[in-house]
């Protein structure tokens, strides 16, 4: 028997799982695939362990193994997040250690040392566990070929979350760049929850290879329960019922052993841990929190007490969503909805993280329909109705940058590149002209750049072979290699010089010296602001801010909402199956006196009469990205017709148009606003898409190396940095209007932002359903958060809305006259 079998079914007592047998097989006839399981299920066993296995296999003298140096450069392990790397390098060593194996398993991200990052430049360990951004430095080399020159496979993990992003695209083209020098290296992928497997391949595998698909039976149990409120509001409104069920959490976590409680921004995270310590002073040492906005080593403090069960329970976001094992976890609560089926089974998965263990999770709900998105989870996760993501299309501002790093790594010859370039999925559609831009750039930065030496990075050196220009314009690149970006982040430090971690430049920008805020679970107070250092202490008091930090709300996913309407039509037809849509049946049968249940073929368009004017209010169910291209679209459309002003407030279930005067329109009317005709020439006539542009081409100009980076010890605020990506984009449009990555900028405004393609599907779907138009006399439960979240959007004081909403919800609670209610349900022509 192999010694790695050996230890596997013997030393271990691990029966194998069919996937993993499956995977053996594959590996040892020489493919390449994917691997798809539930968490916990041994998927990094599936592709590890027949690396050893072939080793021991070409190395039967066991003896002989204490003699022998270890391999060098013999596999690559790519994670997406460093959090991952030290678990997985310990995960890949017990084999190793167990056996005597001579090979040597190493770190290379971020984090690693100097010296370390300078003997790995001089030898590979055996296996190197490092991240794409580690590994375009890597190619960076001149003798990078050398040093691969011994690599058989290269593993990606977790690559559902990198797929879809540029960070995805850059592991695509190092991908290529290995195999161009290695034809028979072996590429394996692991992914957990993923709705387009097969598509996820191909973009992994390139045009190399079809590559296998190996799914484990997916038999993992998942438990999804949710904390019930006493009482359900009939016109709820988000935000406020979390925190008021911090009792049932409570007891929750007291129940189990370990719990994560995950939430869905880091500003809950710090309220949520606030609350807990103060609720329960005896758990203090026990309870902690993490997100990625705190320094690193207080996270690995946290992930180190939790492994070793030392915690009762940790506050966390999606900086601890993948597959990190903490084997003492016995519970999950999920603060808020998760607005995504795959979402919700990830961080379900962290509990339960062995096969044969059932994962448990308790959702808590910000407002009452939360129950019901809990509700339609449920039944979404039960049937494996998981979202896909899709890949990028052509990002070239990552490509300039890899052909600048190869250009460093030993050069190109410019034909051999683009035929490997057009290898990887990304770039299978690049044409001719694309690829002259991207050789013209680099070597002299476009017509508007050409005086500018700076931008001239690469150099052809004959023969259409490409190298880098100077050691200086090497050493500039190396700095900023990588597709990561984000707002500016100011440090927070304490005066004794200890490091929290970051929040966001604007957040500190509205604060003074003496002003207090809650940050890694501290109230801290403001001393002085200076060179992108936030000097804080200890505060006192109860009154404080907390951070809020860019992009914290998640729409609601098409799976998701798909389930939400079936649970609508369910409660319409008097089935409630689920605890909490039978929880959740005095709101319902609220929405049904007073307007219509809608059904998932029916477009309900509520209006009603308030001192603010008319408001419509449209549910189409699509997610709050959809829904707030269809408000400023069809805002402008019914301002063409009719000179009137707009206002447009959009969450997960609808729209709400406001406006001095009622609209008037009959379901023909309607249908006329609602048509896909025109729509990307209406789009750009109603949406500054100009300026968003603008603001997208900052992280385009960084990527591609227009904005140089930052130097160690040198500090750039958000305001520098955005006024030289403006300047750039002024430039280019005036001088340079054919630059393909201002044509890049407006297409991700287009397909990423406003997302025109579902925008385009949403419309024909709305013009396929029935057109249900009810008029109110009092706001509905469906339309009272849309009402809410205009309010708050009005600049009111936190304290002052909640007080406004809350008044409101009141006043409708204690009216108990029997609705009047105009119901108009004429059906369009076209659905007769």
């Amino acid at each position: 028997m192999n010694p790695v079998l050996d230890w596997f079914e013997n030393t271990r007592g691990w029966q194998p799982m069919p996937f993993q047998r499956e995977a053996w097989d594959a590996f040892a006839a020489g493919e390449s695939g994917l691997v798809n399981a539930p968490t916990g299920m041994g998927k990094t066993h599936a592709v590890w362990l027949p690396n050893l296995m072939r080793w021991c296999d070409e190395h039967p003298d066991r003896a002989g193994w204490t003699e022998m140096k270890p391999v060098a450069g013999t596999l690559l392990w790519i994670t997406p997040l460093r959090a991952l790397a030290n678990d997985t390098a310990a995960t890949l060593a017990e084999p190793v250690d167990e056996l005597g194996l001579p090979w040597s398993i190493e770190l290379r991200t971020g984090d690693t040392s100097s010296t370390v990052r300078k003997r790995q430049r001089t030898r590979l360990p055996s296996a190197l566990v490092t991240t794409p951004e580690s590994l375009s430095l890597l190619l960076s080399y001149s003798d990078a070929r050398r040093h691969f020159r011994a690599l058989r496979c290269v593993v990606v993990d977790e690559w559902h979350e990198l797929m879809s992003s540029k960070r995805g695209t850059q592991t695509e083209l190092c991908l290529a760049r290995l195999r161009q020098w290695n034809p028979s290296l072996q590429t394996w992928g692991l992914s957990a929850t993923l709705g387009n497997l097969e598509q996820a391949r191909d973009v992994l595998l390139g045009s190399s290879d079809p590559g296998r698909l190996i799914r484990g039976e997916d038999h993992k149990q998942i438990a999804i329960d949710t904390l019930e409120p006493d009482d359900v509001e009939r016109y709820p409104w988000a935000g406020h019922l979390g925190i008021k069920l911090l009792p049932k959490a409570i007891d929750a976590i007291e129940a189990g052993n370990s719990t994560l409680l995950f939430t869905n921004t880091r500003s809950q995270v710090e309220l949520w841990f606030e609350a807990l310590v103060k609720a329960r002073p005896d758990w203090l040492g026990q309870v902690a929190l993490h997100h990625g906005s705190l320094d690193r080593k207080l996270r690995k403090q946290v992930e180190d007490l939790l492994r070793a069960g030392k915690l009762k329970c940790v506050v966390c976001t999606s900086s601890l969503d993948l597959g990190v094992d903490f084997s003492p976890v016995d519970r999950v609560i999920q603060v808020g909805s998760p607005k995504g089926v795959a979402r919700l089974m990830q961080r379900a998965g962290r509990s339960g993280h062995q096969p044969g263990a059932v994962s448990r999770i308790i959702g808590v709900p910000t407002h009452s329909f939360e129950l019901i998105e809990f509700a339609a989870a449920r039944d979404a996760a039960e049937r494996r109705d998981i979202e896909s993501r899709p890949p990028l299309d052509r990002p070239l501002d990552v490509l300039v940058q890899h052909l600048v790093t190869v250009a460093m790594g030993g050069g190109f010859e410019a034909w051999a590149m683009l035929e490997e370039v057009r290898s990887t999925y990304a770039f299978a559609d690049l044409t001719d002209q694309e690829w002259q831009w991207c050789l013209d750039f680099i070597t002299r930065g476009g017509p508007a750049l050409t005086a500018y030496p700076q931008y001239a990075r690469v150099v052809e050196l004959g023969d259409r072979r490409y190298g880098v220009a100077s050691a200086r314009i090497a050493r500039t690149h190396r700095l900023g290699i990588g597709t990561i970006t984000s707002d500016s982040a100011i440090k927070v430090k304490f005066l004794s010089g200890r490091t929290l971690g970051t929040v966001e430049e604007n957040f500190v920008g509205y604060l003074k010296p003496g002003d207090r805020f809650v940050f890694a679970g501290h109230l801290l107070e403001l001393v002085r602001v200076r060179q992108m250092i936030a000097y804080v202490r200890k505060a006192k008091g109860r009154k404080a801010t907390v951070p809020r930090w860019q992009g914290g709300k998640s729409p609601l996913s098409t799976q998701l909402a798909d389930a939400v309407r079936q649970r609508f039509r369910l409660a319409r037809e008097g089935v409630l199956d689920a605890p909490e849509m039978r929880h959740v049946e005095p709101l319902l049968r609220r929405q049904a006196e007073h307007s219509v249940i809608p059904n998932p073929d029916e477009l309900l368009i509520e209006t009603t009469k308030t001192r603010e004017g008319w408001h419509h209010f449209l549910y189409p169910f699509l997610g709050r990205l959809v829904h707030e291209g269809l408000g400023a679209l069809i805002a402008h459309r019914l301002t063409r017709e009719q000179p009137r002003s707009i206002n447009i407030t959009v969450n997960d279930y609808g729209f709400e148009l406001l406006c001095a005067d009622p609209f008037d329109l009959a379901p023909d009317g309607w249908r006329n606003v609602l048509t896909s005709d025109a729509l990307l020439d209406d789009l750009l006539a109603c949406i500054d898409t100009t300026q968003l542009a603008r603001r997208q081409f900052r992280e385009i100009a960084r990527v591609a190396g227009l904005i140089l980076p930052t130097f160690p010890g040198e500090s750039r605020s958000s305001r520098q940095l955005q006024a030289s990506s403006d300047m750039f984009y002024d430039v280019l449009t005036d001088f340079d209007p054919g630059n393909m990555l201002l044509d890049q900028a407006r297409r991700e405004v287009l397909e990423r932002q406003l997302e025109v393609r579902r925008l385009r599907e949403a419309l024909d779907r709305l013009n396929d359903q029935t057109i249900v138009p009810v008029t109110l006399e009092r706001l509905s439960p469906l339309s009272f958060p849309l009402w809410a979240e205009h309010l708050r959007e009005q600049h009111v004081s936190s304290e002052k809305w909640g007080d406004r909403v809350r008044k409101m919800a009141m006043s409708l609670e204690t009216q108990s006259d029997p609705p009047r209610t105009t119901k108009r349900r004429k059906r369009s022509s076209a659905n007769a």
